[in-house]
C-alpha cells in the first residue's frame, strides 16, 4: 500500500501552501544559492539535485533523491539557531538522508572545495568525469 493507513502520501499531508513557499523561494535565491545550484546541475548532472525541496516542515536548500543527500546552505540568518539547524538535520536524516552543510562564504570563496566535498560523498558512478572518485562515506557533517 502507498502512503499512511489512509493512502496519503507524505507530500499529501503537507500543509496546502508548501508548494506556493517552495516556489517563493525558488524565486528569491540569494547570490550563493544560485552559484551553488548552477555548480551542481553542471558537476553533478546524474543525481538530479533539486533546489528548495520540501520535507516535513522543512525545506531542503538542494536535495537528491535518488542519493538521499541534501546539501543545507547557511546563510546569515542561521547564525545564533544551531539548535534550530540541530532538530532539521535530525529530521531529514531521520527520513533517511545525510546532510552536508556550508555556509555562504564557502560557495563565494570556495566552491571548487565545496563541489570536492560534495563529489566525496556521492557514490562513485555519479562523480563527474575528472571529478574524485569515492564511495560514501560520513554522509551528515
Amino acid at each position: 500500500m502507498r502512503g499512511n493507513a489512509d493512502g496519503l502520501t507524505k507530500r499529501q499531508l503537507l500543509p496546502a501552501n508548501t508548494a506556493t513557499r517552495a516556489r517563493q523561494l525558488r524565486r528569491d535565491r540569494t547570490e550563493p544559492e544560485a552559484r551553488l545550484w548552477r555548480a551542481l546541475r553542471d558537476a553533478f548532472p546524474q543525481a538530479k539535485f533539486r533546489f528548495q525541496v520540501p520535507m516535513g516542515p522543512y525545506y531542503a536548500d538542494f536535495c537528491s533523491h535518488g542519493v538521499k543527500l541534501v546539501i543545507e546552505l547557511d546563510g546569515d540568518t542561521h547564525v545564533g539557531r544551531e539548535d534550530r539547524d540541530a532538530a532539521r538535520t535530525a529530521f531529514i536524516n531521520g527520513e533517511g538522508y545525510g546532510v552536508i552543510r556550508f555556509g555562504n562564504p564557502d560557495v563565494t570563496t570556495n566552491l571548487e572545495g565545496v563541489i570536492a566535498t560534495i563529489a566525496a560523498n556521492l557514490p562513485s558512478p555519479l562523480v563527474g568525469e575528472g571529478g574524485a572518485k569515492r564511495r560514501m562515506r560520513g554522509r551528515s557533517k
